[in-house]
């Protein structure tokens, strides 16, 4: 009788092994890394966050361009400069009490 002796396919378990650590590799880089799915979420939020500050910002541009324009040589708003002298110079009318 002959026996036969088993041998383990060690060429299939390192193919197996190299193959199971690239898939590994690839899928935590497809997750974590720079250019994975966790990097474009955040770059997405931060997107978000940078329009709705530019928004705001534009709203104050415009607000700004607006009080620019009342107060122009060629537009002149007698009440924003009222307003404006009052705020930024304290002045006052004559027939006006202060309360403070």
């Amino acid at each position: 009788m002959t026996t036969t002796r088993l041998r383990p396919a060690w060429g299939a378990l390192v193919y197996i092994g190299v193959s199971f650590s690239l898939a590994m590799y690839f899928t935590f880089a497809a997750v974590q890394g720079d250019y994975g799915l966790f990097r474009r979420i955040q770059i997405e939020a931060d997107a978000a966050k940078l329009e709705a500050r530019k928004a705001e910002l534009e709203a104050e541009l415009e607000a700004i361009s607006n009080k620019t324009r009342r107060l122009s040589d060629s537009y002149l708003d007698l009440d924003l400069l009222d307003e404006r002298a009052r705020s930024v110079l304290g002045l006052i009318r004559a027939d006006e009490i202060v309360v403070r």
